[in-house]
């Protein structure tokens, strides 16, 4: 059971990362990634909703007739994230206005029902609620990588807006005070060429890692290998 539940993981990180693979979630990816916080906070926002709704759903799923499964769905999620929106809006208020009518729409991203309707409905609810969470950190990871990215060539700082959700706290200036700022890297074209750049990076990694595990099976599988 552990080792389902750690493949279910590692599918959600990496293997099948909803960012660098799936490409399923577009719109948050490259309108919110313009810092590592905003980022990062609708990616764990969305990790939340996903390990919920995959296990309310999964629990539910022998009551819900197979012809209306898609609206019920629909519905769980939209009420997980309308508590989660009510939750910001109180508790979280100047983090809730940056990130606008991003929260709302993560009942309209295609990857939280589409993991409820291939995964949560087939499954456990131990396991549905670690792929939701996976697939969402995977989501947050990209949004991190991609906003700070962004975030440094754009401005030359890291963390910008991290009083919202520790007071106290300043963004981390890394290049001098009178750098001018790249303004291509805010703007969204920039963050479909430095996603493309992430995409490249992570294909670049899998097919060298299978270029090195060919050789190693093709000496173990070699003809009279063992014959001596």
């Amino acid at each position: 059971m552990s080792q389902k539940l750690t493949d279910v993981a590692w599918n959600g990180l990496w293997k099948q990362n909803s960012g660098l693979v799936q490409m399923l979630g577009m719109c948050p990816i490259l309108a919110i990634s313009t810092s590592i916080v905003n980022g990062v906070s609708l990616g764990l926002a969305t990790a939340l909703v996903m390990a919920l709704s995959n296990a309310v759903s999964s629990a539910l799923r022998n009551f819900i007739p197979y012809e209306i499964r898609i609206p019920v769905f629909i519905l769980i999620i939209a009420a997980i994230v309308t508590m989660l929106d009510l939750a910001m809006n109180a508790w979280m208020h100047p983090l809730y206005l940056v990130l606008g009518i991003y929260i709302p729409l993560i009942v309209t991203n295609c990857l939280v029902l589409a993991r409820v309707e291939a995964f949560a409905a087939k499954n456990g609810v131990l396991a549905s609620a670690v792929d939701g969470a996976a697939m969402g950190i995977g989501l947050a990871l990209v949004l991190g990588v991609l906003g700070g990215i962004r975030e440094f060539f754009g401005n030359g700082a890291l963390f910008n807006g991290i009083d919202m959700v520790i007071p106290g706290t300043h963004a981390l200036q890394i290049l001098p005070e009178d750098y001018p700022g790249f303004l291509f890297a805010i703007l969204p074209p920039g963050a479909f060429i430095t996603l493309a750049c992430l995409i490249a990076l992570k294909n670049w990694a899998q097919a060298r890692k299978s270029s090195v595990a060919r050789p190693l099976d093709a000496v173990g599988c070699a003809p009279g290998a063992h014959a001596h």
